[in-house]
């Protein structure tokens, strides 16, 4: 079995040092210690000091050389836009205020599909559109991220 000791941050390793790749969904993504599959089959256990959170393009360092990447599976989500911006704002505060993870984009926001949450988003004057995509929300004030993010 491998066995995958550290979390190398997207574009930081050498992706020829890729021996296999692991699908995560957003819940698998944050992780301390687990035993995985690869995608060629492989038994994996990651095993970490403290727990991690694992973000699409990442590397899992293999305890005698080699890497695994980490691959986002796509997810059943809600897309949501809006005619302007204080109304996607508004929307973005109603989903905070029940502390739904939403992912921000530029101009869009993504939840986990959820005809309830869907239906309030277009009371509030939301556009919504069912998508399947790598989900990758917000940590939040208070959580600690592995490495700096800078997209969108």
């Amino acid at each position: 079995m491998m066995r995958a000791v550290a979390v190398l941050p997207t574009a930081t390793w050498n992706p020829s040092a890729a021996v296999d790749t692991v699908l995560l969904d957003h819940d698998h993504r944050h992780r301390r210690r687990i035993a995985l599959h690869t995608q060629s089959g492989a038994e994996l256990l990651l095993d970490l000091p403290q727990a991690v959170r694992l973000r699409d393009g990442d590397g899992l360092a293999l305890e005698g050389g080699g890497v695994v990447v980490v691959r986002a599976t796509p997810e059943p989500l809600i897309e949501i836009d809006a005619h302007s911006a204080a109304t996607l704002m508004r929307i973005a505060w109603h989903l905070g205020n029940r502390h739904v993870p939403v992912q921000v984009l530029d101009r869009k926001l993504r939840i986990r599909a959820d005809h309830v949450l869907a239906d309030l988003v277009k009371q509030l004057g939301g556009h919504v559109a069912e998508i399947d995509a790598a989900f990758d929300p917000e940590a939040g004030a208070y959580a600690e991220s592995h490495h700096h993010r800078d997209d969108h």
